[in-house]
């Protein structure tokens, strides 16, 4: 569910990308039409309308290759047609300038709230003239919000699935190939599977925990483990660190082995522990065998 919701998001971040993309390629080829009604209501139908330029990241520059006139109210008229109703591009400012000295002829804003609106000069026909027109568009913040929404769904599916995974992961089982086996520990016998300990008929239970550190010692009998392995092995690999807890439980371990006085786990200072078997006990097991 989590992968899935995972892509989900992804899916509709590119899909909303695209459809910005379009908008904007859409709202150019608007602006080229606004040029053309432009030239015809100046009574041209035959130079061109150059190509657009993009001035800044919401503002674009209509021009022509020849002079013309134009009449406020009609200029108006044009682009509320084409402008009013697309895509991100309801609010905007059109500026009129003079090729020569680029001075503001005629200007006005429009707003997707009417009452917002500024219009100047209107039924005052402009001369004929060099003109470039400039419309700036508000920006919408649409791109912005949407990768808001993109990083703020993804860290929040990145603590979801965190606290899930930490809820659910099992504790790190015993290897497969040691489920089965059983420790001949002096004349005590560790049946690791089962989490027992046996002798003369007496059966000793013990804990996940305790059976997890006693493998460790009776894989390798008589030899030094190094603290920092068993922390390792049995809490750290589970991202929990603990310190005393090893104690504690290396503590329960002795007390449950008192069984049999030829085991002990020592302690080897500045290494770690080790689990003794005397060698009379490892005789006697023989013997019995």
């Amino acid at each position: 569910m989590l992968l899935l919701s995972f892509i989900g998001v992804i899916c509709v971040a590119f899909s909303s990308e695209d459809s910005d993309d379009f908008d904007f390629a859409r709202r150019e080829v608007l602006l080229r039409r606004i040029g053309h009604e432009i030239l015809l209501q100046s009574g041209d139908s035959t130079s061109r309308v150059l190509p657009i330029t993009k001035i800044a990241e919401n503002e674009y520059q209509i021009r022509f290759e020849n002079e013309l006139t134009f009449l406020p109210d009609s200029l108006m008229s044009i682009t509320r047609r084409f402008l009013d109703n697309a895509p991100l591009s309801s609010n905007y400012i059109v500026t009129v300038l003079n090729c020569d000295n680029s001075s503001i002829i005629y200007g006005y804003a429009i707003s997707k709230n009417k009452k917002d609106d500024i219009v100047t000069c209107k039924g005052r026909r402009q001369p004929k003239a060099c003109y470039r027109i400039n419309i700036k568009f508000k920006p919408t913040g649409i791109t912005t919000a949407k990768m808001g929404y993109l990083l703020g769904s993804l860290s929040f599916l990145a603590f979801v699935g965190f606290i899930f995974l930490r809820v659910v992961k099992p504790r790190k089982a015993l290897p497969a190939c040691q489920h089965t086996n059983r420790f001949a520990l002096g004349s005590v016998l560790f049946d690791a599977k089962n989490r027992k300990l046996i002798t003369d008929g007496k059966t000793i239970d013990l804990t996940g925990t305790e059976t997890r550190v006693l493998l460790i010692f009776a894989s390798s009998p008589n030899e030094t483990i190094e603290r920092s392995r068993i922390q390792k092995e049995i809490w750290e690999d589970e991202g929990v660190i603990v310190g005393r807890s090893l104690d504690m439980f290396i503590s329960k371990l002795r007390k449950k082995l008192e069984m049999d006085p030829n085991i002990k786990i020592v302690v080897i200072r500045g290494k770690g522990y080790k689990l003794e078997i005397a060698l009379a006990a490892k005789l006697g097991d023989f013997a019995e065998r």
